[in-house]
C-alpha cells in the first residue's frame, strides 16, 4: 500500500551533523530525522508510516541497507520511536515500537504474534484465519495466514525480509504449527524493492489442505497457489451471500477456489456455476465440492471473466444469485479511473444475468477505490445493464483483518448486495 504523501515537494540533503553523531551514540543505532514541516503529531497519535518526502534524506540515510533499524526523531531532535527504514521504497520508514531502545529479536516477534493469536482464538472455533494484519497487528507488512497446522508468511516489507528466521522461530514458538511457507510474491514486494519467491521453510506441505468455512470445504494449495493459498477476507461476506442462496441458482466468477460458489451450496443453492481464469484454481474448487459431496451441484467455466459473462448472456443465461470478486482494478491512484471503468463494465455484464428478484453481489479489493466510488460505478453499471437496484447490505473484511484507525488504507475490502428490480 504505497498512497501518495500529503505533503509535496522534493526531499532535501543535509549533511550529517554532530547532534546526529551523538543521538546515534546513545541509541546504538542510526536516527532518521523528520523535516520540519512533516506532520510529527501523526506519527504521534498511530500512524505507522513516514514517506520518502517526510524525512530529511541526507547521505547517511540515503546509504541505509533496507530494512536497517533506525530512531525515529521529529524535527527537534525528540525521539518517536523505532522504525525501519527502506530508502528505496516511498514508505521510506515504518514505526515498529514506540520504544527507541527496543530489541527486534524472536521475544519481541513472539509477544506481538501472542497478542494477535489471543483475538483470533477468541474469534474462531478452528485455526484457519489471517493471524498477522500488517500493521494492524504491530508487524508492518508481514501477513500470515493459518492453516491449522500450517502456516504462510508474506514479508512484504524488508525489515521482515531481514528479520524472517526471528518471525519464524516465533511463530512456531506461539502457534505450534510444524510447517511455515514463505510467499515472496506480489506487487508489495516490488515496491520494497524484494525479489519474488515461493519457499517451504518448515515441515513438510504433500497437498493442498482442506480448510472448513462457513460449512464449506475449500483446498488450499500453499505452495502453488494465489496469494497464501486462500482468502480469508471475505469470510462474513460468504456467510451473508450463503443466506440469499437456498433454492438459488448462483453465478460465482472470479471464483478462485471456490470462494463465493461453495459457501452458497453449503447455504442450500440449487447450482453454483464457478467461473475463473485459472484452471488449477477451478480445479481446486472441485476438490472443495467433491470434499463436500456438492459436485452433483457444482460446475466450472475457465475463460477470461468478461467474455464468459458476454457469453452467458448470449446463451440466455439467467441466475438467482451473481457474485463478482474480480483481483483489484485499481491497486493505486494512477490505476483507479481505469480500475473504475472496469468495476463498472462488470456490473453491466452481470446485471442482465440476474433473474428478475435476485440478487447480484460486487466486490473490490482496491485500495484506490474507496467505498463510494465503488458504489457509484457500481451503481452506474447495473443502470447501463438495464436494471434498477437497491442496496441491501455492503460487507468488509472479517475481524481477522483488524485496521488501524488511522491507517484507512488498511479496509481495502467492500462488498456491495443488490437486490435487482422483478
Amino acid at each position: 500500500m504505497t498512497p501518495p504523501s500529503s505533503h509535496s515537494g522534493p526531499a532535501t540533503s543535509a549533511p550529517d551533523d554532530p547532534p546526529a553523531q551523538e543521538a546515534r551514540a546513545a541509541y546504538g543505532r542510526p536516527v532518521v530525522r523528520l523535516r520540519p514541516k512533516a506532520e510529527a503529531r501523526a506519527i504521534r497519535h498511530g500512524f505507522p508510516w513516514v514517506y520518502a518526502d517526510e524525512l530529511v534524506t541526507d547521505r547517511r540515510t540515503q546509504a541505509l541497507a533496507p530494512g536497517t533499524l533506525a530512531v525515529l526523531e521529529d524535527a527537534d531532535r525528540r525521539p518517536l520511536g523505532l522504525v525501519t527504514v527502506n530508502p528505496k521504497s516511498k514508505i521510506i520508514a515504518r514505526m515498529l515500537d514506540r520504544d527507541p531502545a527496543a530489541q527486534i529479536d524472536v521475544g519481541w516477534c513472539a509477544a506481538r504474534i501472542a497478542t494477535a493469536l489471543a483475538l483470533r482464538a477468541r474469534l474462531f472455533d478452528a485455526p484457519f484465519y489471517r493471524l498477522i494484519h500488517a500493521e494492524a497487528d504491530g508487524l508492518p507488512g508481514v501477513v500470515i495466514d493459518r492453516f491449522g497446522a500450517a502456516a504462510v508468511i508474506q514479508p512484504n516489507a524488508a525489515w521482515a525480509e531481514a528479520h524472517l528466521e526471528a518471525l519464524v522461530q516465533a511463530l512456531v514458538q506461539v502457534t505450534g504449527v510444524t510447517a511455515v511457507v514463505k510467499n515472496g510474491s506480489g506487487r508489495a514486494r516490488g515496491l520494497e524493492g524484494l525479489a519474488e519467491e515461493v519457499t517451504l521453510l518448515k515441515g513438510q506441505i504433500d497437498a493442498p489442505i482442506p480448510v472448513p468455512m462457513n460449512g464449506a470445504i475449500y483446498m488450499a494449495d500453499l505452495l502453488g497457489g494465489q496469494k497464501t493459498g486462500l482468502f480469508y477476507d471475505q469470510r462474513p461476506n460468504h456467510a451473508f451471500a450463503a443466506r440469499l442462496a437456498h433454492g438459488a441458482r448462483v453465478l460465482d466468477v472470479f471464483s478462485h477456489v471456490g470462494g463465493f460458489g461453495l459457501a452458497c451450496l453449503a447455504g442450500g443453492a440449487t447450482h453454483a456455476l464457478a467461473v475463473d481464469g485459472s484452471a488449477a484454481a477451478l480445479d481446486l474448487a472441485g476438490q472443495g465440492a467433491r470434499a463436500m459431496g456438492v459436485a452433483d451441484r457444482f460446475a466450472t467455466r475457465q475463460g477470461d471473466a468478461f467474455e464468459v459473462l458476454e457469453a452467458l448472456a448470449r446463451e440466455g443465461a439467467q441466475f438467482d444469485l451473481v457474485i463478482c470478486d474480480p483481483p483489484a482494478f485499481a491497486p493505486a491512484k494512477p490505476a483507479l479511473e481505469a480500475g473504475l471503468r472496469a468495476y463498472e463494465r462488470i456490473a453491466r455484464l452481470a446485471a442482465p444475468l440476474v433473474a428478475p428478484g435476485g440478487y447480484l453481489v460486487l466486490c473490490s479489493c482496491s485500495h484506490a477505490a474507496d467505498l463510494q466510488a465503488f458504489r457509484n460505478a457500481s451503481a452506474r453499471g447495473i443502470g447501463r445493464g438495464g436494471r434498477r437496484s437497491q442496496i441491501l447490505h455492503t460487507g468488509f473484511a472479517g475481524p481477522d483483518h483488524p485496521v488501524l484507525p488511522q491507517l484507512a488504507e488498511g479496509g481495502y475490502l467492500k462488498s456491495l448486495f443488490f437486490r435487482l428490480d422483478g
